[in-house]
C-alpha cells in the first residue's frame, strides 16, 4: 500500500511528460530553424537537456528545451560570424554558444546570483519581446507563403516575400491558415486541446501525397544524437558577450514560469538552483548537437495542466523524445508551412505594442525605455543581443538619473531650529546634489542656531553619502551652528558610527 502514492506520482509524471513531448517535437523543429539550425537539431535540443533538467530542476513544472526568444538570440549571435546557416560550421558554433551559456549560468548559480534576471526590467522585457515576436513572425513568412529562395535575414524574409507575390504558393498559404485556425480554435474549446499535435499529423499525411506542391522539412536523420566535444574554441571571444546576454535574458523566461507556479502552489523555489539546472541543460545540448535552450512558458503550462507532480515530468518528456528519434524521419514529409504557422501562433501574443505605448500614460521614462528597447531590437536585428545590452544600460541610466534627481529635501522651522528631512537614496551619485540643496536651505534661514537632520526618510546611505553629510555638519559647526542627527536607519548605523558619528544627536 505504501507504494501506491509513488506509483500514482510516476504515472502522472509520465503522462504529463509524454503530453509535453508531442508539443515539443514540432516546436523543436520550428525553433531550430529560427536559430538558423537544421530542423532536426531541435529534437536533440528538446531531448537530452530535458532529461538532465529532470534531475536538477528546482521547479515541479518547468520544461526545458528550445524556446523562440533564445533561438532568435542564437541566430543574432551567430549570423554575424560568417558561417552559413544550417552548415556544419554553423552547428559547431551553436554548440559552443550553448556550452558557454551553460557554463555562465552554472557560475552565476554557484555565486548565488539568481536575481540576475531582474536586470531585465518590465519595460525592457515588454519592448524586447514585442519586437522579437515581430522579427520571429517575419522570419517565418517564407514558410507561411511557401516562397523559396528568400534570404536568411529576419525582416529580410518578410520584405522578400511581400515583394514577390507571384511566387506565393496558395497551397502553403491555405495550410498555414488552417494550421493557425485549428490551434487557436482548439484552445478556445479547451486549453488542453492538442491542436499542434493534430496539425502535425495532418501535415505529415498531406506532405506524403504528391498533391502538395510546397516545401517540406526534408531529410531528418533517424537515431540518437552523437555526443561530441569538438568545439570551435577559437570563437569564444566572439561569442562570450552574446552568451552572457542569452544566459541572462533566456533565464528571465524560466524565472517567470517557475516563480509564478511556485507562488500559486505556495512552494519554495530557488533561482540559484534553477540557474545551475539550466546551465547543465545547455551543456547537455552543446555536446548532443543542439543549441542554447531555456525554460518554455507554454510547455511548462501544459505540463502543469496535464497533471505533472514532480520535476521528473521533464525527464519523461526527454525520454519520450529520445524514444521518438529512431523514427524521426517520419516528419521529413511535414510541410514547412505547418512549422511556420506553429511559430507565428506561438509568438503572436507576445506582440503588445498597445501595452508598450500605454507605458507613457503610467510613467513617461518607463515608456521611453520600453520604446527604445523595441526600436533598438528592430533596428539592430539580427544583433538583438546588442539591443538588449543597450536597453539594460538605458534602464540603469534612467534609474540612476531618477536616484540622483530625487534626493528630495523638505525642511521646517521650529523656533530657532531648522529641521531637515531628506528623502530618497543618499549615495555617491546623489551626494553633491544633496550637499548643494542643504546649503540652499540653510542660507534661506539666516536666523537659525541649530540644524537637525532627520534621516528617517532616507532609504539608504552609502559611505560617500555619509561622508558628505559629515562634511556638511562640520562646515556648519565651524559657522557656529549646533548640529543634531536623528532617525539613522539600522542599515546605516555601522557606517554612521565608523566615521565617528555626526553632531550631538
Amino acid at each position: 500500500m505504501e507504494d501506491a502514492p509513488d506509483k500514482g506520482r510516476w504515472i502522472a509524471d509520465a503522462v504529463a511528460g509524454a503530453s509535453v513531448a508531442f508539443i515539443a517535437i514540432p516546436q523543436g523543429l520550428a525553433y531550430a530553424e529560427i536559430a538558423g539550425m537544421p530542423a532536426y537539431t531541435g529534437l536533440y535540443a528538446a531531448a537530452v537537456p530535458a532529461v538532465l533538467a529532470g534531475f536538477t530542476s528546482d521547479s515541479r513544472y518547468l520544461q526545458t528545451g528550445p524556446v523562440a526568444l533564445t533561438s532568435l538570440l542564437t541566430f543574432g549571435a551567430l549570423a554575424p560570424l560568417g558561417a552559413t546557416a544550417k552548415s556544419a560550421e554553423y552547428a559547431a558554433l551553436a554548440a559552443l554558444l550553448a556550452l558557454l551559456v551553460g557554463v555562465i549560468r552554472i557560475l552565476l548559480g554557484l555565486m548565488k546570483m539568481g536575481g540576475i534576471a531582474d536586470l531585465m526590467s518590465r519595460p525592457v522585457i515588454l519592448g524586447f519581446t514585442s519586437a522579437a515576436a515581430i522579427l520571429i513572425s517575419g522570419s517565418q513568412a517564407d514558410k507561411a507563403f511557401g516562397v523559396e529562395g528568400a534570404p536568411d535575414g529576419l525582416l529580410e524574409k518578410l520584405f522578400f516575400v511581400l515583394a514577390h507575390p507571384a511566387e506565393w504558393n496558395l497551397a502553403a498559404i491555405g495550410l498555414s491558415v488552417a494550421t493557425a485556425a485549428l490551434i487557436v480554435g482548439g484552445k478556445r474549446i479547451h486549453s488542453a486541446f492538442p491542436g499542434v499535435v493534430l496539425v502535425v499529423i495532418v501535415g505529415v499525411i498531406i506532405g506524403r501525397t504528391d498533391l502538395y506542391p510546397a516545401p517540406l522539412v526534408g531529410a531528418v536523420p533517424s537515431g540518437l544524437p552523437e555526443v561530441s566535444f569538438d568545439f570551435f574554441w577559437s570563437a569564444i571571444p566572439s561569442l562570450l558577450v552574446p552568451a552572457i546576454v542569452i544566459a541572462v535574458v533566456g533565464f528571465s523566461e524560466a524565472t517567470a514560469v517557475a516563480r509564478t507556479f511556485a507562488i500559486q502552489d505556495r512552494e519554495r523555489w530557488s533561482a540559484n538552483k534553477e540557474l545551475i539546472s539550466q546551465g547543465v541543460a545547455n551543456m547537455a545540448s552543446a555536446v548532443s548537437g543542439g543549441f542554447p535552450v531555456g525554460g518554455s512558458f507554454s510547455r511548462s503550462s501544459l505540463n502543469r495542466l496535464a497533471g505533472a507532480r514532480t520535476r521528473w515530468a521533464g525527464f519523461f518528456t526527454g525520454i519520450t523524445i529520445l524514444a521518438f528519434l529512431p523514427f524521426a524521419s517520419v516528419v521529413s514529409s511535414l510541410p514547412t508551412a505547418v512549422l511556420g504557422a506553429v511559430v507565428i501562433v506561438a509568438v503572436f501574443k507576445l506582440i503588445q505594442v498597445g501595452k508598450l505605448l500605454r507605458l507613457f500614460e503610467i510613467a513617461k521614462l518607463q515608456g521611453v525605455i520600453g520604446v527604445a528597447t523595441f526600436v533598438a531590437t528592430i533596428a539592430l536585428a539580427p544583433r538583438v543581443d546588442l539591443a538588449v545590452l543597450i536597453a539594460i544600460l538605458v534602464a540603469i541610466g534612467v534609474h540612476l538619473y531618477r536616484e540622483i534627481s530625487r534626493v528630495n529635501v523638505e525642511a521646517e522651522i521650529e523656533g530657532d531650529k531648522l529641521v531637515i528631512y531628506p528623502a530618497g537614496v543618499l549615495f555617491f551619485a546623489s551626494a553633491n546634489r544633496f550637499h548643494d540643496t542643504i546649503l540652499t536651505r540653510v542660507a534661506d534661514h539666516p536666523g537659525i542656531t541649530t540644524v537637525i537632520f532627520d534621516l528617517s526618510k532616507l532609504g539608504r546611505i552609502d559611505y560617500s553619502g555619509m561622508l558628505t553629510l559629515q562634511e556638511i555638519a562640520e562646515s556648519m559647526e565651524v559657522a557656529g551652528l549646533v548640529i543634531e542627527v536623528r532617525g539613522v536607519g539600522s542599515h546605516s548605523q555601522k557606517t554612521f558610527h565608523r566615521i565617528g558619528g555626526i553632531g550631538a544627536g
